[in-house]
């Protein structure tokens, strides 16, 4: 009995998991501003990681400067993780959300 009720937290959590995954535009990069990154650097990360055209990267590094965050980026969670942890290791500050 303790393992099924085990099995099923575990299949619960499964569910969640997918249902999360799946939803469309759920998810965003958010960047936040510093006083570290230069503007070129930004955008260069944004088209390189982003797949930004070099004005839609130039609109999001001004947002993201003047409004001090800015969401770059929606989609999944599963095609978001890995470009957000890209723009963290070069060094910019970005987190992954979940909007409803």
């Amino acid at each position: 009995m303790i393992i099924k009720a085990a099995h099923k937290t575990d299949v619960n959590e499964q569910i969640s998991s997918l249902l999360e995954e799946i939803a469309v535009g759920g998810w965003t990069i958010v960047l936040y501003n510093d006083e570290v990154n230069t503007f070129d650097w930004v955008i260069n990360c944004l088209v390189k990681y982003c797949q930004h055209d070099t004005v839609q990267a130039e609109q999001c590094a001004w947002f993201v400067h003047t409004k001090g965050k800015y969401a770059v980026k929606s989609g999944s969670k599963s095609r978001l993780a890995p470009i957000c942890e890209a723009l963290c290791e070069k060094g910019l500050s970005a987190v992954l959300e979940f909007k409803d």
